[in-house]
């Protein structure tokens, strides 16, 4: 029964104020709001709004290519070539489906963060209520989670970094330093991919100078790309033909299904919101509106684009890897086109940010309780912020995200994200269980029926992942057990409990 000790929640909070282990408390409603939108507005908003709307052919060449579901319905022959519908210009309702169902995590996530405000997110919850193993289990996890996504879009910055520079000034660098030695299929191969590590090393060195500088950085990135979004929308609203949203959902409820199943994962974002629970100046007011605030303005931001999007070009026409910068082109929208560019480099760059503070504060967290070597929970004397935990977590991206072209295992972050939110939901039924006395200042109401429907939303979209991506998570969390039952169990604060 040792492996499911818990730390109660007020030991919990007694540790986040040690000296020494003491993060500085300066953000407020404002700032977790720009943060969880940093993370959740990325590059996705002007890339998988066109193909959620045109739908997408699924080439599957294996059985471990296909997926949880295509292998309950198929069975033997799930290793054929399949096919799904888009939403159409419906994609905008495939939106506001995500939306409701990421609000269920939402509200399970807001209250556990406003009643344990401390690092660690997901993490620190489940050693609360669910038990260390647990914990161990979801931290493992979540170290996966942050560092894949940001593996993918610190690739993908480099990509898009290169294809600015030409575009403006005729510049590229030599193939050798662009592009990784370890490329996708039919990709360019090169040394080492430097703009993926040198914008990742620039991100970690901002987070290290302090909580506040960061998040004053990542306002800034945030302002910038609500900008260049709102700039589309109304420099584009002029070209709108209305024939082009007829019909407005060709495929009916499946194709809105099938949308939302493909812009689900540009939500996943707002869990980083929690993870600044430690450095909240009012956590107990300010977290539930960070979270929920970041959910209602993504969805109008992301509703608003593909509402314009699909208006100015057919709907099939928008499965390529940039389908707002391609509209604009066929239009002659040249300057506007530069515009989406800039925001689409602003989101990935906020997006990089935000996952890689989120990451440093579950590693701090695992390490304040020992289950992480102690390195890794060193506080900056100066600027409050642990500086050892984040720039290993800066080289820990920096350095695959220029070997490998990591996009091949963004799935990875979407399985693990998923597990989280499910813990999460779980975590909040247990509590109101087992501590219905505690004072809760933000409540998910309808318990247990709101976290259930969290549960059952993502278990069923973590069925529509491919069956070879289980197989790694597995293989990553069997990589995990193999490191805490020699280390983390003998170790744990609770190992002598």
């Amino acid at each position: 029964m040792s492996l499911f000790r818990t730390k109660s929640i007020d030991a919990l909070i007694a540790a986040s104020e040690e000296p020494g282990k003491r993060l500085r408390r300066t953000l407020g409603p404002w700032s977790l709001t720009a943060l969880g939108i940093g993370a959740v507005i990325g590059s996705g908003i002007f890339t998988l709004t066109g193909t959620a709307a045109a739908g997408k052919p699924l080439h599957i060449k294996s059985i471990l290519e296909a997926t949880v579901i295509d292998l309950v319905l198929h069975g033997s022959h799930a290793g054929s070539q399949l096919g799904r519908p888009g939403a159409g210009p419906a994609i905008t309702l495939s939106f506001a489906l995500v939306a409701i169902a990421c609000l269920f995590a939402g509200l399970c996530y807001a209250a556990l963060a406003s009643m344990i405000p401390v690092a660690g997110s997901a993490y620190t919850y489940a050693y609360a209520i669910l038990g260390e193993i647990v914990a161990w289990i979801i931290g493992w996890d979540l170290i996966l989670e942050y560092a894949v996504s940001n593996m993918s879009v610190a690739v993908g910055f480099s990509a898009y970094l290169q294809d600015l520079f030409q575009n403006l000034f005729g510049f590229h660098l030599p193939s050798q330093w662009a592009f990784p030695p370890f490329p996708a299929v039919g990709g360019p191969a090169g040394w080492f991919n430097v703009p993926a590590l040198l914008i990742t090393m620039l991100v970690t060195w901002v987070l290290v100078r302090g909580v506040r500088e960061s998040a004053e950085t990542n306002t800034v990135m945030v302002a910038i790309k609500l900008a260049a979004i709102v700039i589309f929308c109304v420099g584009a609203a002029g070209a709108i033909k209305p024939g082009n949203w007829h019909p407005f959902a060709p495929h009916g409820f499946p194709g809105i299904l099938t949308g939302a199943s493909i812009v689900f994962f540009t939500y996943i974002g707002f869990d980083s919101v929690s993870t600044a629970a430690e450095e909240c100046r009012h956590p107990q007011r300010d977290l539930p509106i960070g979270i929920i605030a970041t959910l209602i303005v993504c969805t109008i931001l992301y509703a608003s684009v593909s509402l314009v999007l699909t208006g100015i070009a057919n709907y099939q026409t928008l499965n390529t890897d940039s389908p707002v910068a391609d509209a604009l082109k066929a239009l002659g929208y040249n300057r506007l086109r530069l515009i989406v560019t800039a925001g689409a480099l602003m989101g990935m760059l906020s997006s990089l940010l935000v996952y890689q503070y989120g990451q440093a504060r579950i590693w701090f967290a695992m390490s304040r309780d020992r289950l992480l070597p102690a390195l890794f929970s060193k506080v900056h004397k100066q600027f409050q912020t642990p500086y050892v935990s984040t720039w290993i977590a800066g080289f820990f991206v920096g350095i695959p995200a220029g070997i490998w072209d990591i996009d091949t295992f963004a799935e990875l972050s979407n399985i693990g994200t998923l597990f989280a939110f499910v813990l999460v939901s779980l975590g909040v039924i247990v509590l109101r269980k087992k501590q219905p006395e505690r004072p809760r200042s933000f409540r998910v109401p309808l318990v247990p029926l709101f976290p259930m429907i969290s549960i059952v939303c993502c278990v069923v979209l973590m069925m529509g992942l491919p069956l070879v991506t289980w197989l790694r998570f597995f293989g990553w969390l069997a990589v995990g057990l193999a490191i805490y039952f020699p280390f983390g169990r003998k170790r744990s604060t609770l190992a002598g409990e």
